[in-house]
């Protein structure tokens, strides 16, 4: 069995999205974030594997409609790598030959992008999708690696460099997907629509 993490938000004004809020107020940050679920839900739909939603958020019943058909469980407390971490270990526990997680923040991301994630696992021991901002949009691997959830400064630029690092320390193979760009900013979002691939990305608020 394969299988597909999520992590995401239930989408509520003032509680979504809130550096991208900074620049293009609040409600059009949750237009943008709820448009970036529905983006994600859709790429995710054709893929075969077992799918688990890990959610927050206040509106519970909202939220379970919204993600009906995923297994949905309430994020864990700790930072993003405990999370993470927790999540992995979760689905370890279950005969599951390749798990991997993503985020809800990626405009480009594609059904294509997961296929090659899921496919890359079959010879290589982890696979990243590398973020333009020096992050990562997605983990994938075979068994847990808890060394890739600690003593990292998430949400800078120097994630995905640590996360090789670490993967090179423990002797692994990794294949990496082209990468892309999260939409966390104002800037981000200027830098994605500005994309060709924009054009047939989800319907977005101008920056």
């Amino acid at each position: 069995m394969h299988s597909l993490i999520i992590f995401a938000r239930h989408p509520e004004l003032g509680r979504v999205k809130t550096r991208l809020a900074a620049g293009i107020g609040n409600e059009a940050a949750l237009a943008a974030y709820r448009a970036l679920l529905a983006h994600t839900r859709a790429v995710v739909a054709p893929l075969a594997v077992h799918k688990t939603a890990w959610l927050v958020g206040d509106n519970a019943s909202a939220t379970a409609a919204e993600w009906a058909g995923f297994e949905q469980r309430p994020q864990p407390a700790g930072d993003l790598g405990q999370k993470m971490q927790a999540a992995f270990a979760y689905d370890f526990t279950r005969p599951v030959e390749a798990a991997v997680i993503i985020g809800t923040d990626c405009p480009g991301l594609t059904t294509g992008h997961l296929t090659a994630a899921f496919a890359a696992l079959r010879t290589h021991d982890v696979v990243l999708g590398p973020a333009a901002d020096g992050g990562y949009y997605l983990l994938g691997m075979k068994r847990l690696h808890p060394l890739f959830f600690t003593g990292k400064a998430w949400s800078t630029a120097s994630v995905l460099a640590d996360t090789l690092a670490d993967a090179a320390r423990l002797g692994l193979q990794v294949h990496l997907l082209p990468e892309l760009q999260d939409l966390d900013t104002v800037d981000d979002l200027r830098a994605w629509q500005q994309n060709p691939a924009s054009a047939t990305g989800p319907a977005l608020p101008r920056a």
